[in-house]
């Protein structure tokens, strides 16, 4: 039996990985994909300070770090069950079981899919998949492109294949429909934007994204949209149906009001050979239902969340849960977060020697710091919707607690 197994390889992963193995834990880390890094893999984007993030080198340096503390990093396999036992937990993998004292879920999110018509055309992939293609393999996933939903993925996304050399001809909206929800309502959308206006190239919409009002904003909105790296992002447009007979043609796309309704007599056809649709993320949290943890559905978090303290503690002896399972965050917060985890489970395991609670807290503040000063939020408030998170942890234990006091 080793100390602890982690599974996901991305930065909240093998940031936890480190910090374990620093304090003397044996380590194992399982990935699905064949390469360490999650999401980190991806990214390519240029800081404030105009200093430039290549996620392949991040990913790089915490793998040979963790390579260098002895973590045995496993890639190319999955995990379909886990379960409690006596002494930690038990992990069945593709390739083997393993048995292990703590367990830390580090699964990352998965994207959301908007259902288009013409959407099973080839040519059609979510952003992620874009963005793996142009970062990862260095492959263009076309030439020209559209991108379908207006959010902080797709506009950071838009900007990564655009330094990939492909032509981004436009951001719109999907068309209004039950499944699409807000993401093709211009209001709710002008105020995902307006939290990415810092990262505009014109002085003026940085400026003006600080004081516009998400309702009159998406009123007086241009028909054409504003360009950001000289891409349209038009939340007055919205697209009807991807078309094309064998593969990716254009999108045909329409007009629509400050609340969504598509103006009739106003459609057209936009060329293009590929189509990215962007739907967001959610939690891949399905391991830790398999686990049998307690869930919370928290939509600034993006939804459904195992219920955890600032420890990365479930309600489930010995299991703990850091990056995007917990909510969609950076990169940066991921990692942070993983760092916390491997203390806190050191800390359970007895492993670290000194100040240790000194040590913890000043990881839980790192947490802190970095998502204030994150680069990118994905939802509004959500420090507010992890304070309450946390608060309900420990009314669960709290009812935990009195129905044990009951039964003896």
């Amino acid at each position: 039996m080793i100390d602890l197994v982690i599974v996901g390889a991305g930065p909240a992963g093998l940031g936890a990985a480190i910090s374990a193995a620093e304090n003397g834990l044996e380590v194992c880390i399982l990935d699905e994909f064949v390469k360490p890094g999650g999401r980190l893999l991806g990214q390519l984007h240029e800081e404030p300070d105009g200093k430039w993030v290549n996620g392949i080198t991040e990913a790089q340096k915490l793998y040979e770090r963790a390579i260098q503390l002895g973590v045995n990093i496993q890639c190319g396999v999955s995990v379909y069950d886990l379960i409690k036992t006596d002494n930690g937990w038990c992990v069945y993998t593709t390739d083997r079981t393993i048995e292990s004292k703590c367990l830390l879920l580090a699964t990352g999110a998965s994207e959301t899919p908007i259902p288009v018509p013409g959407w099973t055309l080839p040519g059609v992939m979510s952003i992620g998949a874009a963005q793996v293609m142009g970062n990862v393999h260095r492959v263009k996933p076309g030439e020209k492109g559209i991108i379908i939903g207006v959010n902080v993925l797709s506009v950071a996304i838009a900007r990564e294949l655009q330094l990939c050399g492909v032509h981004i001809e436009s951001i719109l909206l999907p068309e209004p429909s039950l499944v699409s929800g807000d993401h093709s309502n211009p209001e709710k959308m002008m105020e995902s934007l307006l939290r990415l206006t810092h990262l505009a190239p014109s002085p003026i919409i940085r400026f003006g994204g600080k004081w516009v009002n998400p309702k009159l904003g998406a009123r007086l909105y241009p028909k054409n949209g504003f360009k950001m790296w000289g891409i349209p992002i038009q939340l007055r447009k919205t697209a009807l149906e991807i078309v094309g007979k064998n593969q990716v043609e254009g999108v045909r796309t329409a007009e629509i009001s400050a609340t969504g309704d598509v103006i009739k007599g106003t459609e057209k056809v936009v060329s293009a050979d590929f189509v990215c649709i962007a739907g967001g993320l959610t939690p891949m949290s399905e391991l830790a239902a398999v686990a049998g943890c307690s869930y919370s559905y928290v939509p600034e978090l993006g939804g459904h969340v195992p219920i955890h303290n600032e420890f990365m503690q479930t309600n489930l002896k010995g299991l703990y849960v850091s990056g995007n399972i917990t909510g969609v965050e950076s990169a940066k917060v991921a990692r942070a977060q993983g760092k916390v985890a491997g203390l806190s489970i050191a800390r359970e395991l007895n492993a670290i020697k000194a100040s240790t609670d000194e040590v913890i807290d000043n990881a839980i503040k790192e947490v802190i710091e970095t998502r204030r000063n994150a680069l990118i939020q994905f939802q509004p408030g959500i420090e507010e919707a992890r304070e309450e998170l946390h608060d309900k942890f420990y009314e669960s234990i709290e009812k935990e607690s009195r129905s044990k006091i009951k039964l003896s």
